[in-house]
């Protein structure tokens, strides 16, 4: 559900930009990130609670640092709204998951 709604935050990000007139490569690599993301994490769930699965999450937001900053330094307007739309998504996610592991009722 969390990455759904992070995913629905991406959607409803491509209407805003064809309407204002935005250049719509912030909004591709905002959505390519997402996805290469979510794939890496599905990946990630797979492997056994481990030392490898810390790394692999802590690289999995270095990688993102790492493309934003790269797009910005490029082209400063894309990078910008790259940003936007991606930490949009990631704060969505995150708001829905913190709801669901502090909605649900407590285990004793």
């Amino acid at each position: 559900m969390p990455a759904a709604g992070g995913a629905l935050v991406i959607v409803l990000a491509l209407p805003l930009f064809l309407v204002a007139g935005w250049d719509l490569a912030g909004w591709a690599v905002a959505a390519l990130l997402w996805v290469g993301v979510q794939a890496f994490g599905l990946l990630l769930g797979r492997l056994s609670p481990s030392a490898a699965l810390g790394f692999g999450m802590m690289l999995r937001m270095l990688g993102v640092l790492v493309v934003l900053v790269a797009v910005a330094a490029s082209d400063q307007a894309v990078g910008l709204a790259a940003a936007l739309v991606y930490g949009a998504a990631y704060s969505a996610e995150l708001g829905l998951s913190l709801a669901s592991y502090y909605g649900q009722a407590p285990t004793a």
